[in-house]
């Protein structure tokens, strides 16, 4: 009986890592697309010059930017996002790792209800 509640307890801790396994990629997904839309408008801003008027919609409103202050904004966005990215990825592998070591626990479990059951019949 108590082989039984670790398994239950083994299967609910595993369910719940493939969970967060799931949500850390659909963050790493996200990220992925922003930094793909920042490196676009870097992309844009190679193509203007210093003297390109600039605007930056806050809320409803689009306000005038400095070619500058802009193309820096954006750097240090994408700079931003590429320290998320790696801190998900870091993540996502310790995830994967807890996975791994979960579902050796739960086939050992397995495999030692499956040998008692053997003895016992």
């Amino acid at each position: 009986m108590a082989d039984a509640k670790q398994f239950e307890a083994l299967s609910l801790e595993f369910s719940q890592q493939q969970t967060n396994l799931n949500e850390l990629m659909t963050a790493r997904s996200q990220l992925e697309t922003q930094y793909q839309e920042n490196k676009i408008v870097l992309n844009e801003f190679e193509s203007l010059n210093e003297e390109s008027k600039i605007y930056k919609l806050t809320g409803p409103v689009l306000l005038p930017q400095e070619y500058s202050e802009a193309k820096m904004n954006v750097s240090k966005r994408i700079e931003f996002i590429e320290g998320e990215i790696k801190r998900v990825e870091d993540k996502i592998e310790k995830e994967e790792a807890d996975i791994g070591k979960s579902r050796d626990k739960i086939l050992a479990l397995r495999a030692q209800q499956s040998q008692g059951q053997a003895q016992s019949q």
